[in-house]
Formats: structure tokens, C-alpha cells, sequence
């Protein structure tokens, strides 16, 4: 991810009315620098090495607030420990075979939403969750 596009999402944090504290802002760097999505273990890591004194703790509880403000998402892909990404803006396809991870557009689960609404009064929120299938090296 571009350094433009990290301080778009500082701007957005501003914008939100939230403090861009040097923990925020190194979790923002930290995940903004990932080739992948990277669980709070990973991430407090990654911040810890640039910031040693900063406590794990203080990591953890950061990435509840930027996840509250919409800045952040967690998901949970499959059996392993949450991954957490930037711009909640896709949707994860995990093979169950490779483990391979897909980013898809969230707009693909829109029909199913839909459905949900209509017929149960049910408002999904897919983000938090990957579906769970095989790639199609895998596939049937």
C-alpha cells in the first residue's frame, strides 16, 4: 500500500473525530505494509519492533478502537487466530483444502443479503466472517 494511501486512512481517522496517536498510526503502518492479512500476534510484532516500549496491550486495545471506527476489520479465516486489514471494503474465500485466502468484493454476497432480509428479517455482516470452500484447483 502507497504512503498516499496511508495518510488517506490518518485522514479518515481525523475525519472520524480520533486522535492519530503514534500506536494507531503504527498499526495502520503495520498492516498497510503487509503482503498479507496479519493477526494481532503478528501485528503487535511488527509495531513492537519499531516502538519496543510500547505493551502489547496497548496494541490490542488499539486495534479494537480503529476496528470501531470502520478504519480496520477483523476476520476469521477458518480455525485460526482472527486476521485483521484496512478498508473493510472485501469478502475472504478460503480453500479447505490449500488454505489458499481470495479477496473477493463484499458486493458478491449481495444477493444472499438480500435473501436473508426478505425472508428471515436477518442483516448480514460478512466481513467478520470467511466462506469457506475449495479454490478452483481443488473444486470439484
Amino acid at each position: 500500500m502507497s504512503a498516499a494511501t496511508t495518510d488517506r486512512i490518518l485522514a479518515s481517522l481525523r475525519d472520524r473525530g480520533a486522535r492519530v496517536t503514534p500506536v494507531r498510526r503504527a498499526v495502520i503502518v503495520a498492516l498497510s505494509r503487509a503482503r498479507s492479512h496479519l493477526n494481532a500476534e503478528a501485528i503487535a510484532a511488527s509495531v513492537q519492533a519499531e516502538h519496543p516500549d510500547v505493551h502489547v496491550s496497548t496494541i490490542y486495545r488499539n486495534l479494537d478502537v480503529l476496528e470501531q471506527l470502520g478504519i480496520i476489520e477483523h476476520t476469521h479465516l477458518g480455525h485460526r487466530p482472527a486476521v485483521y486489514h484496512l478498508e473493510p471494503d472485501h469478502q475472504h474465500l478460503v480453500c479447505e483444502v490449500c488454505n489458499r485466502v481470495i479477496d473477493v468484493p463484499v458486493e458478491i454476497l449481495d444477493d444472499l443479503a438480500g435473501a436473508l432480509r426478505r425472508t428471515y428479517g436477518f442483516t448480514l455482516h460478512p466481513g467478520h466472517f470467511a466462506v469457506m470452500g475449495k479454490c478452483r484447483k481443488h473444486g470439484a
